[in-house]
């Protein structure tokens, strides 16, 4: 596969993924926690990443869109595991127990709780949730990514090539 098409098709995969999860929130009424902002936030960048590569055939940039969907794909990860109860979330995005609270305490801990919490699954698709399949599609982004940077070696290293054949 091309340089230009891998970069083509990792950054369409990175806006299709925030079309998603827009949908998600807007049409399907899924209020996004935390830690969901924090995955769309790597895909916007690659977005634009692709974006610049393909407007100025600048290929090392392609080494962002690489670490920024790996990125994405690490808070996923840790995202899925924390609503599977594997280990503990942010404080500010997950349950706590309310033993023990007074009635003005509870009222305070209610008040300021997150609408969506990081730790519980709003929707699963074959046992993966959300942030389960970002991590899983991310990292498949991050292949092409990759394929795109080993297509720019590959063209570098020809390029040399034939500069040297002119000395």
């Amino acid at each position: 596969m091309s340089e230009k098409k891998s970069v083509l098709l990792a950054g369409l995969g990175s806006f299709g993924l925030l079309i998603g999860a827009l949908l998600f929130q807007y049409v399907g009424e899924m209020p996004p926690c935390k830690m969901c902002y924090w995955q769309r936030y790597p895909h916007a960048a690659a977005v634009s990443i692709a974006a610049l590569i393909l407007l100025t055939r600048i290929r090392r940039f392609a080494i962002l869109g690489f670490l920024l969907t790996l990125l994405t794909a690490g808070i996923g990860g840790f995202h899925a595991g924390v609503e599977q109860s594997w280990w503990d979330g942010p404080q500010t995005c997950t349950s706590s127990t309310i033993d023990n609270l007074s009635t003005e305490e509870l009222l305070t801990h209610i008040m300021s709780a997150p609408i969506a919490r990081c730790d519980e699954i709003s929707w699963q698709m074959f046992g993966i949730s959300m942030a389960g399949w970002n991590m899983v599609l991310s990292v498949c982004l991050a292949v092409l990514w990759g394929m795109a940077l080993k297509s720019a070696r590959t063209l570098d290293h020809r390029a040399a090539n034939v500069s040297d054949q002119f000395k």
